[in-house]
């Protein structure tokens, strides 16, 4: 008689990962959520990303929870969850999932940066914010300082946009409104700050 095979059963084709945190799930969970650190996912999202069973996603959820590597945040009735970046181990997950491991072999991969992103606007482009705001929340996605004049950081902004697959509330501003709605403490700047930054990119140390 047939018995069906548990995630945490052994499996002689799992991947190095899989063997290495113990569950074929897990080790999906951890790369997605430490190959994409600024980046939340609900449920339903995840099962369709990694192709696993929710009863298996749910349960490794909680279990990667209670340890302290993901986080999870409520809008809109539904759960978000997120790498936790100030956990202790957080780094070194980045600089496993940054490699390709598969039969043995590792390979790197090249992850696209915001300073690669910016390229075709590094001309006009004066500085630049990412927050990690979740769906549902208010406040921006992007903060882009520079000079629009000929809209080519509207038409980037808008590239980024299509790239991710989703809306993406950004604003953009010259340096001197910028500076000017910094020092009259302008509410919707205010609120954008108090959002979780994940990247800047400022050389000229305006923000």
């Amino acid at each position: 008689m047939a018995t069906k095979k548990t995630d945490n059963e052994p499996n002689k084709d799992s991947s190095p990962l899989s063997k290495l945190f113990g569950s074929k799930t897990r080790a999906k969970l951890l790369e997605l959520f430490f190959s994409n650190i600024g980046k939340a996912y609900y449920v339903r999202e995840i099962t369709r990303v990694i192709d696993e069973q929710i009863h298996s996603v749910r349960r490794e959820l909680t279990n990667l929870t209670n340890l302290g590597l993901i986080k999870s945040e409520t809008y809109e009735n539904k759960i978000y969850y997120s790498a936790n970046k100030k956990h202790p181990f957080s780094k070194p997950m980045q600089e496993i999932f940054a490699k390709n491991i598969d039969a043995g072999e590792v390979v790197e991969v090249k992850r696209v940066t915001w300073e690669d992103s910016i390229r075709p606007v590094k001309n006009e482009l004066k500085a630049l914010a990412i927050s990690n705001r979740l769906p549902g929340q208010d406040g921006l996605d992007m903060l882009i300082i520079g000079d629009d004049r000929m809209r080519k950081l509207t038409r980037w902004a808008e590239t980024i946009e299509k790239k991710q697959g989703r809306p993406v509330n950004y604003a953009i501003m010259s340096e001197n409104d910028y500076v000017y709605r910094k020092s009259a403490r302008d509410k919707f700047l205010l609120d954008f700050w108090r959002l979780e930054i994940t990247d800047t990119i400022d050389p000229d140390n305006i923000f």
